[in-house]
């Protein structure tokens, strides 16, 4: 369940980004100790840029670990998979409708993002960082990859604090 960042959870999340966060609208997914791990961030910047990527990865151990990951073939033999199996592209086409009816439930009509939503949905496989973040927001049997790819990452949380610097 989503819930509205605080100004910590917004300190935290500017530390693992290295840089301000932009427009976070909530926090989607907490790692284990507590911090920020995946945002949701609205399909239209306060500045007016259309923003299609609704969860989006900010703790740096989780992201640094789906990089690890993405360097294994993983992508190449999901793509694979999916042009052969009729079954798991159907899934993955529900987990791209559940994404876009995520972002859509905000309410901001932006029809320059109509359809898209992010990694790749429905027809490719092209970022795991979009897809664990969908799967850790929507949880379990939602995104198949997302599940896949999480099931495959170690227990990235398990040293020490998600955050660079101990914030908040």
């Amino acid at each position: 369940m989503s819930e509205k960042p605080t100004p910590e959870d917004l300190l935290v999340i500017q530390e693992q980004l290295g840089r301000t966060p932009r427009d976070v609208h909530a926090i989607s997914y907490r790692c284990p100790c507590g911090k920020p791990a995946v945002v949701e961030t609205p399909p239209r910047l306060s500045d007016g840029t259309p923003f299609p990527t609704f969860y989006y990865a900010t703790c740096p151990k989780l992201t640094g670990a789906i990089s690890t990951l993405e360097t294994t073939g993983m992508m190449a033999e999901m793509q694979e998979r999916l042009g052969t199996d009729p079954e798991l592209a159907g899934a993955y086409l529900a987990a791209h409708d559940d994404y876009e009816a995520a972002r859509d439930a905000l309410g901001i009509d932006v029809p320059e993002v109509k359809g898209i939503t992010a990694g790749g949905m429905p027809d490719r496989v092209k970022c795991l960082h979009s897809l664990v973040a969908h799967s850790l927001s929507a949880g379990p049997g939602v995104n198949p990859f997302g599940d896949e790819a999480l099931a495959a990452l170690p227990q990235w949380w398990s040293a020490e604090t998600c955050s660079p610097k101990d914030v908040g």
